[in-house]
This record gives structure tokens, C-alpha cells and sequence, in this order.
């Protein structure tokens, strides 16, 4: 099947599953409380629905607009701006006769679904799946090091023995550790058999973004072709599994990790690739797609070694990963509002890039962990419109004692709302503008 379709159905499977689990986690307190719910929606229904039933008070369907999904709770100010509603007395089943507790108890439902269910994967994962690593002795080529990082004292061919004087215990996360973390020191085996213990400069993190180095430790490789994805642009060229890639364009290469940049410079341009197979020297012109991938992925020495967890382990290791995971997003939120951070928001196209190629439940599930994560550190963002907005205006209500009027509550649900959709739309015009023109 191709990339394209797997990833999207991937990302519509994994998005359905998180809104209907977000909005019930807004559904069942409501009607714990007997506030009526009169709409249960996946994606937006405007103008019309795909489907729509209505059991009791509470009409269930499924909208056409894939844009997320929404339960409309009667006597609540929300994006239906029901105004009519609003302007009749207060209904003891309606959302603004409940107390305050109450109330924020329903709007914090979906968030805390959210998050625990991001956890409850994590350790699902965990369970089923273990972790995979790679240690210091599963990597016999080393890392290959970018010129800035080689100032600080690293060559290539090294390997990761310790960070802060701890063991640590996968290589193939020192980027991340490097980018969100407080890494202060690296201890090394350099090539000649000599160990080092660098140096890490503060803020090392902020001069990787700025400067645009998000890898700059990368297993060292030889050029050998071990997986060529179908229908991907390696595999249109012709080329298969044990190929070995002599040069690009003319520029010769030696080891895998020289690939990617010119890949990545000519995306969505011809590439001659020289090669050898069988011992003949053969051509052939391959087009990387808009994002500079070839489909292709190295024979390498390098061994994955996986760790499995009992039941009760995985709880804890599960609980670990995730926390880590939504603390990793939270700091690096910070460079969304800068200018480069800006530029590469991205909308649903980047989401779906987060998948794999082919199906990998493993991988879906990974992903969809993150999501999940990720919305409830959105929703609860103070933004009128999302959940943390109506959360921000509940708390006002509970420490004064005094409730927001609701001609006030309207137009900051408006504001909220013209918000969101210049962040949509901003964020997927930048997919779009990748798309065409890098």
C-alpha cells in the first residue's frame, strides 16, 4: 500500500480513537451531574452530518469536517454560541446551574482522559512491546559527529558510556537528552581507546534549534541497502535490498549518514544514484519526495536489543516514559514562539508524517501515546474556546465568588475561537508552503 494512504489511515484511526475518548471524558461527568448533553459529535457536522441518531436527549453522529469533535452541553457558552438558549432562565439539568466544582470537574474531563490514557499506552507498550536500546557495545562503528559538536571535543567513531556520570543506557538518545534535557557532561570511548568526559556548554539545546543541528550524533553506517519501501521513490528507480550506494550527484559516499543531506537538498529533484550490485557498477535517477526521503534504510552492524517488563514493572516504566514524554513536549514548547519555531508548526500533514510508513502497531500506538499527550497539554492550554479557557474562567469563579457575565463569556469564546482557526489554518498553510516549495 502506498506510504501516503498508510499514514492516513493511521492518522484518522488514531484521531477518532483520541477525540471520542476526550469528549466522553467530558460526557460521562456531565451526566454523573444530570446535565443534559444534546450533541455527541466525531469531526464537525456544519451544515450536515454524516450520521447522526439521537438516543434519549442526546442526538450521536459523525461530521463531515475532520477538525476534531465536540459534545454540546445544554446552558454552556461553547462554539455553538447558542444565544437563544442563553437567554432563557437557567434549567436545573443545564450546565450553568450546576456549582462551580461541578462544572470544572466536566471541563477537566477531557484533559484528564487525555493524559491518562497517553500514560495507560505507555504502559501497554511497555508490556507487550518492552523498549528497545542500544548500548555502547551494540554499536561497533560509533557515531559519526557534526563539525560544531567536534569543537567540543568529540570525533567520530565514538560511543556514548555515560551522561552526568550515569550509565546510559540507549545511544540512540543522546540527541534528545542533548536538545530537551540537562545534560552537563558526556563521557565518551573515543576510536583510539581513549575515554573522555566533555564538557556540555549550557543551554545546548537552544543552540541546536537555532542553529538547525537536531542530529548531531549519527550511527555510523556502511551505504548498503537492507530495506527499500515499495511504491516510495528508491524503489520506483529499481533499486533493491543489498545495493550499494557508491555516490550521489557526482559526490562520493562512504558512509550511510552521507546520504540524507543531499537527499534532503535535492528533494523533489533527480538525483543520479551510482551503485553496486552483484560487483557491476550501475545508474539510475531517483526523485526523493517533498520531505527528501528515498524509502530506503541501512544494513547495519549495529544490534537492537529489547528489554521486556512484567506487569506490575510496566506500570511504573510506562508511568516513567510518559511522564517524560509530556515533560520533553512542555519545554520544548518554548520555541513555538519564536520565529524559526513558528515556521515549522505544522498542521495535519506533519501529525500524519509522525507514523510509520508501513503498518507497525507498535508505532501507532507510540504515536498515539504522543497525541494523546499532546492534546491534553493543548486543551488545557488558557485559551477561551479550549478547555483550559473555560478552566481559567471556573477557577476566577471559585477564588472571587463572582461569575463572569455572559456577554463577556461570548466574545472570548469568539476571540478564542478566531484563534484556533488562524492557528489551523497557519499551521497547515506551513504543510502546504513545505509541500510546494522546499
Amino acid at each position: 500500500m502506498d506510504p501516503f494512504l498508510v499514514k492516513a489511515i493511521q492518522l484518522i484511526l488514531s484521531l477518532s480513537f483520541l477525540i471520542v475518548l476526550h469528549e466522553l471524558g467530558h460526557f460521562i461527568p456531565a451526566k454523573l451531574f444530570k446535565t443534559r448533553v444534546e450533541k455527541f459529535f466525531l469531526f464537525f457536522d456544519v451544515k450536515f452530518a454524516l450520521f447522526k441518531k439521537k438516543i434519549g436527549d442526546t442526538v450521536y453522529g459523525i461530521g463531515w469536517l475532520p477538525l476534531g469533535g465536540y459534545v454540546k452541553i445544554s446552558g454552556m457558552i461553547d462554539e455553538s454560541m447558542d444565544k437563544e438558549q442563553m437567554a432563557q432562565p437557567a434549567k436545573d439539568w443545564e450546565f450553568r446551574s450546576k456549582p462551580a466544582w461541578q462544572r470544572l470537574i466536566i471541563m477537566l474531563g477531557g484533559v484528564t482522559v487525555n493524559l491518562v490514557l497517553g500514560f495507560l499506552i505507555y504502559m501497554m507498550i511497555m508490556f507487550v512491546w518492552g523498549t528497545a536500546y542500544v548500548g555502547p557495545d551494540e554499536m561497533p562503528e560509533g557515531f559519526a559527529v557534526v563539525d560544531s559538536f567536534k569543537e567540543y571535543g568529540f570525533e567520530d567513531g565514538d560511543k556514548i558510556l555515560q551522561v552526568n556520570g550515569k550509565d546510559f543506557e540507549n545511544s540512540l538518545d543522546i540527541n534528545k537528552h542533548l536538545f530537551m534535557r540537562d545534560v552537563q557532561n558526556i563521557t565518551v570511548l573515543h576510536e583510539n581507546g581513549k575515554e573522555e568526559t566533555i564538557t556540555i556548554p549550557e543551554e545546548i539545546g537552544t543552540s541546536m534549534f537555532e542553529q538547525g543541528i537536531m542530529q548531531p550524533f549519527v550511527p555510523i553506517n556502511q551505504p548498503v541497502l537492507d530495506t527499500v519501501v515499495a511504491e516510495m521513490a528508491a524503489a520506483k528507480a529499481g533499486l533493491k535490498k543489498g545495493d550499494s550506494i557508491i555516490s550521489l550527484n557526482d559526490q562520493e559516499i562512504g558512509y550511510w549518514h552521507e546520504i540524507a543531506p543531499v537527499s534532503i537538498e535535492n528533494k523533489q529533484k533527480q538525483i543520479e544514484v551510482v551503485y553496486k550490485r552483484d560487483g557491476k557498477i550501475l545508474s539510475t535517477m531517483v526523485k526523493p519526495d517533498d520531505d527528501g526521503k528515498l524509502g530506503i534504510a541501512p544494513r547495519t552492524d549495529i544490534e537492537i536489543k529489547r528489554k521486556s517488563y512484567g506487569f506490575v514493572e510496566s506500570i511504573s516504566k510506562g508511568f516513567d516514559y510518559g511522564y517524560w514524554t509530556l515533560r520533553d513536549y512542555v519545554y520544548q514548547f518554548k520555541y513555538v514562539f519564536t520565529k524559526k519555531g513558528a515556521s515549522q508548526l505544522g498542521g495535519f500533514g506533519a501529525i500524519g508524517g509522525l507514523f510509520p510508513d508501513t503498518w507497525n502497531w507498535a508505532g501507532f500506538w507510540h504515536t498515539t501515546a504522543l497525541l494523546s499527550i499532546i492534546l491534553a497539554f493543548m486543551n488545557i492550554l488558557p485559551i477561551p474556546a479550549l478547555d483550559g479557557g473555560h478552566v481559567m474562567f471556573l477557577l476566577y469563579e471559585m477564588v472571587t465568588g463572582r461569575k463572569p457575565n455572559d456577554k463577556f463569556m461570548e466574545v472570548a469564546q469568539m476571540v478564542g475561537f478566531f484563534i484556533l482557526i488562524a492557528l489551523v489554518l497557519y499551521a497547515n498553510g506551513n504543510d502546504i508552503y513545505r509541500w510546494l516549495f522546499e
